[in-house]
């Protein structure tokens, strides 16, 4: 079993036990959203042609990575992966509003995972000159010279806001809108382009109702998603 699959099923559990959600009041309808990228414990463990275990398949897939804690937690939710490189989890967290709010589901788990349980990815990112050699992330300065991996597991559990203070939930944060877009052409594949950055947070802005000089705090992101 790929070690993000038992992560994700440890952490998602905490955060059900954070919102006060048994497993007897977690709902039928309940979504499972996880953004991840990289599967290097199947690469791994798919080496040998001569000792391949078919539970790979089901331990180490993205769409079991969801699919596992939808299965354990006997929901029948939307239950989705999502690999969009960097913003993989912010976008699964979209993604998981976009279902509460069409009615997909009532209730919603969030989050993403990553692990490096392989040196071949970073290898390749360095060979890529995407790694900072100098071995530190130095977001929009001079001397800036590459990202830094990471790794990790969050969680969050989501519900409508009129749903959650109805059932007395705790509330820790209330997302007034969310966008997603693509960069488009730019001067490389991997390079940010400005003017889509611009057009996603004005999209978000638009859809929060919110005007810019009301942003009290922004987190920008090192490689520009």
């Amino acid at each position: 079993l790929d070690p993000q699959q038992r992560l994700f099923l440890e952490v998602g559990w905490e955060a059900l036990e954070r919102a006060g959600w048994a497993s007897d009041r977690t709902g039928k309808s309940t979504g499972v959203f996880v953004g991840w990228m990289h599967n290097d414990y199947q690469n791994e463990a798919s080496e040998s042609l001569l000792d391949l275990n078919p539970y790979i398949a089901t331990g180490s897939a993205g769409s079991f990575l969801c699919g596992r804690l939808s299965y354990y937690l006997g929901v029948q939710g939307p239950s989705l992966a999502i690999d969009t490189a960097c913003s993989s989890s912010l976008v699964a967290l979209h993604l998981a509003c976009q279902s509460l709010r069409s009615g997909e589901c009532d209730r919603a788990i969030a989050g993403g995972v990553n692990l490096m349980v392989s040196p071949k990815t970073t290898i390749m990112t360095c060979k890529l000159h995407a790694l900072s050699p100098s071995g530190h992330s130095r977001a929009f300065d001079a001397s800036a010279d590459g990202y830094l991996r990471g790794e990790g597991c969050g969680v969050v559990t989501l519900r409508k806001l009129s749903d959650a203070v109805r059932d007395g939930d705790p509330v820790l944060a209330v997302i007034e809108g969310s966008a997603i877009t693509h960069n488009g052409f730019s001067s490389g594949l991997t390079a940010p382009n400005p003017d889509s950055q611009q057009q996603v947070i004005r999209k978000a802005l638009a859809r929060a109702g919110v005007e810019p000089h009301e942003v009290g705090y922004l987190e920008a992101h090192g490689t520009g998603t």
